[in-house]
């Protein structure tokens, strides 16, 4: 498993719609934010590995 970059483009109740960044084609996709980082927003850019996600600038 590789690890990713990916970016929050959408937040709707209790899930947040994340988009890869360092893929073509990429379409974005649902997690819980119980899975990420607290301070997320739209456009907050994210590093994941296996299921860990955290916050890069």
């Amino acid at each position: 498993m590789e690890a990713h970059d990916y970016i929050v483009t959408d937040i709707r109740g209790d899930y947040a719609y994340l988009m890869q960044t360092d893929a073509d084609g990429a379409e974005p996709f649902q997690v819980a934010l119980a899975l990420l980082p607290q301070d997320i927003d739209i456009d907050t850019k994210l590093h994941g590995f296996m299921g860990m996600f955290e916050i890069t600038e």
